[in-house]
Parts: C-alpha cells; sequence; structure tokens
C-alpha cells in the first residue's frame, strides 16, 4: 500500500520518494531499527534505546509503520506511531506514540522526516488518538528542530521507558 501525504504538509516534496506502509517486522524496517540503534549508541554510549517493542504495536488501527522509499526501491526514511493509554509509565488515555522516527544519513534534508511525521500524526488522529506523545534526547538537536517546529511543546511530566534518565526529553501535540 502506497499513502499519499497528508494534507498540509509543509515540507517541499522530495522528487520520485513515495511513503509505504510497512510491518514492523519488515526487513527494511529491521534495516533502518538497526541503522538507528546504531546512531543512538554513537550519540549516547550505550546500547541503544532498548525500550520493548512488539511488532503487533504498529498494526492498523493501534498504529502505523512507514517507510519512505526512493524510485529505485531504496528505504531511505522511516516513523511509527503506536496507542497508549494510561499506565504506570505516565501516559494518558488517548496518546498515540511516534516511535524510530530516522531518515538515514544520504537523505537528510529533503524534508522526508516532515512528511512522514505529517502521515503518521494524520493517521493516529484518525484512528481516534487524542495527543501524538515522543520521547528524544538531549543529543539529537535535529530531532529537537523538527518536533518543535512542527508544534510539539515539552510535555509537562516524562513519560515511557527513558522518564527518570536526565538525557532524555519528553514532547506531546495535541491531535
Amino acid at each position: 500500500m502506497t499513502i499519499q501525504d497528508a494534507q498540509g504538509a509543509t515540507a517541499p516534496a522530495a522528487p520520485a520518494v513515495h511513503l509505504r506502509t510497512v510491518t514492523f517486522a519488515h526487513p527494511d524496517a529491521v534495516a533502518l531499527n538497526d541503522r538507528v540503534q546504531l546512531e543512538y549508541a554513537e550519540r549516547y554510549g550505550d546500547e541503544g534505546d532498548v525500550t520493548f517493542l512488539d511488532p503487533s504495536m504498529f498494526e492498523p488501527p493501534r498504529g502505523l509503520y512507514v517507510i519512505a522509499y526512493d524510485e529505485n526501491g531504496t528505504p531511505l526514511a522511516t516513523g511509527g506511531w503506536r496507542s497508549m493509554d494510561a499506565d504506570g509509565e505516565g501516559y494518558s488515555d488517548g496518546d498515540a506514540e511516534l516511535k524510530r522516527m530516522y531518515v538515514t544519513p544520504e537523505a537528510r534534508g529533503l524534508g522526508l522526516a516532515r512528511r512522514i511525521l505529517a502521515v503518521l500524526e494524520q493517521d493516529a488522529r484518525d484512528a481516534g488518538r487524542t495527543r501524538m506523545v515522543l520521547e528524544t534526547g538531549t543529543k539529537q538537536p535535529e530531532a529537537i528542530s523538527l518536533y518543535t517546529s512542527t508544534g510539539y511543546t515539552p510535555a509537562p511530566s516524562k513519560f515511557g521507558h527513558y522518564r527518570f534518565d536526565d538525557l532524555s526529553l519528553c514532547y506531546e501535540k495535541p491531535l
């Protein structure tokens, strides 16, 4: 299945790039997730993000996982959302959590993260979710810039696996 850009996307369209819904266990998703984990390890000097992610968490209608491909079928960027509700980790009923947003170094600057983010936000909204939340880190200034420039604000309290980590930042945006 190919996804069209969400209405209102403000980033310029990258030529010959299309977004496709895939499973979290898809080989391209696994490969991109391995790459983002390596980047986390390089930036933070540890094993990367150890948040447990079951592939079924990203299956519609309770989630979605998307990959951007170039005209040759090369995966360039990825991201997903999963439904989260009130629990002991600080989430609220109606939350959609953004996970594994990543753009390969060679595709950065093409607006792919903004395109994927717009699609994920619209899909979560259509699924009845009321707030998009995310965790990022202090050593990811590109991510912080993306999120703050698209309407995300610091969450009033931290949530998720890294809620007690000083390097963790939590953001939210009403859907």
